[in-house]
């Protein structure tokens, strides 16, 4: 694994996961399937459920790269969809300097999901080269952990309710959580659905705990 890679000079900030409903998040680890999924708030950013996307961290495999005079494009794959384009600005002094992470090579991203032209892409303020593979299983760990408290609340109520062999519907589940929207119910429901925490059972309306 090759371990040449460009850094920006940004520093890194310590991930804080914010379960206050409509927080901005600090650096949130994710998949690239979740930014890519990740619906609009407005034209400079995006939200999953009611929280808004602020900087975010990926961590996938260098597929290609295009270096131009102003940025250098990457695409990344972590496996959970389609590559994600990644984007970050130098300045000419820096290109001419500057080594680039070469295709093979895993890194961890630090940016902001933006849309350019149309088109979803991550702007990078850090890129750095992962040296020890349990970096990306670590990754995926804390993907889980940072997403279960944000959804951890329906999680709870489902498990509760999980001795019964029907589980909970829809309709008690919201009733349980009614300080929640029915938006931010079916999107914690999806989540942990598709992360395998919870099934459907006798119906898509009834649900238990793995």
């Amino acid at each position: 694994m090759s371990q040449v890679c460009s850094q920006s000079a940004a520093g890194l900030t310590r991930h804080k996961a914010v379960t206050s409903k409509k927080a901005t998040l600090q650096i949130l680890p994710c998949t690239v399937s979740q930014l890519l999924s990740a619906p609009h708030v407005s034209n400079d950013s995006f939200a999953i459920c009611d929280w808004e996307l602020n900087q975010v961290s990926v961590v996938g495999v260098i597929r290609g790269l295009s270096p131009f005079v102003t940025n250098i494009q990457y695409s990344v794959d972590d496996m959970t969809g389609p590559p994600l384009h990644v984007k970050q600005w130098v300045n000419a002094e820096d290109c001419a300097v500057m080594t680039f992470a070469s295709p093979g090579t895993y890194v961890k991203i630090i940016g902001n999901l933006r849309n350019f032209s149309g088109q979803r892409s991550l702007l990078a303020m850090n890129i750095r080269c992962i040296q020890d593979p349990n970096e990306i299983t670590s990754h995926m760990l804390e993907v889980v952990q940072a997403h279960m408290q944000l959804f951890g609340k329906v999680l709870h109520v489902i498990q509760k309710f999980s001795d019964r062999d029907v589980g909970i519907s829809f309709h008690d589940l919201r009733t349980q959580l009614d300080y929640l929207s029915m938006r931010d119910i079916r999107c914690s429901l999806t989540f942990l659905i598709n992360e395998g925490h919870v099934f459907s059972t006798i119906d898509e309306q009834h649900f238990k705990s793995t």
